[in-house]
């Protein structure tokens, strides 16, 4: 953990879902609301360098999706249930909240507004929509299917820079990895679902990433009614908090700014 996030003054709790759900988060900062949408394994806590430094301009809101952390997991599980649960974070952090989400975090967050969810500006990073992420997610799937999380969560990390050390705590999640997959579906860029997202959505991919997940990046952006694209060089789908964080200040604030104007 950095400085950033060791320092950070915390305020935690939690709101209940639509279904019952206890859904865990953590605040910090003070500001215009965000809320930040882990992607597959992620959770409140590792989101803290990203929030440490937007919470210098905004009040963030990070939570435990459901299945991870503190929060519940109330079945059967439904992507509907996530869209609820979001809702509820949303409500907490205050009306108007703007959503940046990572990888499947950021399709849950698009889906969600999609949905009908009365959020603010949208930020995503590197939604995973492509061929060769699908085929991979696919195989995860086969193998969570067989009983096998150990193999799946191996499959999953399998090239990604998270150290040999850390992988064991995240292993008691590899079951939600099945969430993920609901979330994103078959695969491919869901247009018609993304032609009904009416905020305005910031797309942003790595430009040492993979040339399918920069395509995905910008197939996104173009089905979408109001987004703009944006590439950060040198980075890949673990990017930088100190890179990202400016990129999406400048961006919420802007869209704050033009919502004041109008």
């Amino acid at each position: 953990m950095d400085e950033v996030s060791t320092t950070l003054s915390r305020v935690q709790g939690r709101v209940t879902s639509r279904d019952g759900t206890p859904i865990a988060y953590e605040r910090y900062g003070d500001g215009p609301p965000l809320v930040l949408v882990s992607g597959a394994l992620g959770t409140a806590e590792g989101e803290r360098s990203l929030g440490g430094l937007l919470a210098r301009r905004f009040s963030v809101v990070a939570y435990d999706r459901r299945g991870r952390g503190g929060s519940g997991d109330t079945g059967p599980y439904a992507v509907e249930r996530e869209f609820e649960d979001l809702a509820a974070v949303v409500g907490e952090a205050g009306a108007g909240a703007a959503l940046h989400g990572a990888g499947t975090g950021g399709v849950l967050a698009l889906a969600a507004v999609a949905a009908g969810l009365s959020a603010g500006a949208v930020s995503v990073y590197e939604p995973p929509y492509s061929a060769e992420a699908a085929e991979r997610w696919r195989q995860v799937a086969a193998l969570l299917g067989q009983g096998r999380r150990a193999a799946a969560l191996d499959l999953f990390l399998a090239d990604s820079a998270v150290p040999e050390e850390l992988r064991f705590g995240v292993a008691d999640l590899a079951r939600t990895l099945a969430y993920d997959i609901a979330v994103l579906g078959d695969g491919t860029v869901p247009e018609r679902l993304l032609a009904r997202v009416h905020a305005r959505v910031l797309v942003v991919d790595g430009g040492a990433s993979p040339a399918g997940t920069r395509h995905a990046a910008r197939a996104v952006t173009g089905a979408l009614p109001r987004a703009r694209h944006r590439t950060l060089t040198g980075q890949t789908h673990e990017v930088g908090p100190h890179v990202l964080a400016p990129v999406l200040e400048e961006f919420l604030t802007e869209d704050r700014e033009t919502a004041e104007a109008a």
